[in-house]
């Protein structure tokens, strides 16, 4: 078993490597950080630019179509 870190990054959550990671952290990211965190929240991403959730949260249903 391995943990995943919720990761927002502008356009999505952080890369992900084995079957079934990107559905486990995007239902993290929701829960743990979309759910609970104001839109106003800023995101420092390890790279690319700074956001906000409320910038990002639009986006949740493209993330999960897409898969990445």
């Amino acid at each position: 078993m391995h943990i995943l870190e919720p990761t927002v990054f502008p356009g999505g959550v952080g890369k992900t490597w084995q079957p079934g990671d990107f559905e486990q952290l995007l239902g993290d990211v929701t829960s743990r950080v979309f759910d609970v965190y104001a839109d106003s929240t800023v995101v420092y991403p390890g790279h690319g630019d700074d956001t906000t959730l409320g910038a990002e949260r639009p986006h949740l249903a493209e993330w999960k179509e897409r898969g990445w």
